[in-house]
């Protein structure tokens, strides 16, 4: 049973997320504050984080980040709960690595199937051992790439963006985000090693590269639909 870090000021929407949850089978755990959630994190690594990003003692976005650059708690999902509304809010949060983002008011129901949809799409990438998208083929136990079925000779950093770009197809990644989740956060580079690495992945690829979608000012983009 799958236990979820609920964290959230405020006592009602806290027990009404807690309520929901408990309904659809999960364990919950709920912190109040920041530094009250990252000992709880350190003491039983939950599934998932529920994260309001407005907490009375440091923000989500700093509980975020301090998840994302710990080794031990950079693979747990985060789903940010939060009034904001606003755009920046929101590419902000995925910028630090979270998986989702809902604001408030919202549906308990919406809620609890956005945190199945993570947990599952966690599970089959746990499971995955090839990804195929059109004639391009990614083998992920033997580390190998072919297209049209011929192989493709592409570095560790490489592969790695190529299978991080594949995984969130149709899905704008920002350049720190991609810093994040390929280099790790250790990785002390600027955003111009993104687009180095980016360019020689689309030339690695040919025809193919042109997939690879630049959005200016925002990041990078696998289309959604490939023939």
């Amino acid at each position: 049973m799958d236990t979820i870090l609920v964290v959230e000021d405020e006592k009602d929407i806290a027990e009404l997320v807690e309520y929901h949850l408990k309904q659809s089978g999960f364990l919950v755990v709920v912190a109040s504050d920041g530094t009250l959630a990252l000992e709880k994190v350190k003491k039983n690594r939950p599934a998932l984080v529920i994260l309001d990003l407005m907490l009375p003692d440091m923000d989500g976005k700093e509980i975020c980040r301090t998840l994302k650059s710990d080794p031990y708690t950079r693979g747990i999902p985060v789903l940010m709960l939060t009034a904001k509304a606003e755009e920046i809010d929101r590419i902000v949060g995925l910028e630090l690595g979270a998986d989702d983002y809902v604001t408030k008011p919202f549906s308990p129901r919406e809620l609890v199937l956005r945190v199945k949809s993570i947990l599952k799409r966690q599970t089959d990438q746990a499971e995955e051992k090839v990804i195929q998208i059109g004639d391009l083929l990614i083998d992920l136990d033997r580390h190998q790439v072919s297209l049209s079925k011929k192989p493709v000779q592409l570095t560790s950093i490489e592969f790695k963006l190529l299978v991080q770009l594949c995984r969130r197809r149709g899905r704008v990644q920002t350049r720190e985000h991609l810093l994040n989740q390929v280099w790790g956060y250790t990785y002390e580079g600027y955003a111009r090693t993104v687009d180095t690495h980016v360019r020689r992945l689309r030339e690695k690829l040919g025809a193919y590269g042109d997939h690879i979608e630049t959005l200016r000012g925002a990041g990078y983009r696998l289309k959604e639909e490939i023939e």
